[in-house]
């Protein structure tokens, strides 16, 4: 079991989205893409945001999330 849940996730990276604005992350899918993009930034050396109990890079990745020191952009703010 994944903690934090995926609802959780999905609203921590909506946060910031205005009311009546399209989501950035509308599905489970953007969420896994986005934890397992940081990961492998992580195993290639990047310096992790957050202290986490587990030394795995994925779940690093998901703390890194969830305490919003990580921000999942749209396509379009590339």
């Amino acid at each position: 079991m994944l903690h934090p849940s995926y609802s959780d996730l999905m609203a921590v990276a909506n946060s910031e989205v205005e009311q009546g604005e399209q989501p950035v992350v509308q599905s489970r899918y953007s969420i896994v893409l986005a934890t397992a993009k940081r990961a492998r930034q992580i195993v290639r050396g990047t310096a992790p945001l957050v202290d986490c109990k587990s030394k795995k890079a994925l779940s690093v990745a998901v703390e890194e999330l969830y305490a919003g020191k990580v921000k999942i952009v749209g396509d379009e703010d590339k």
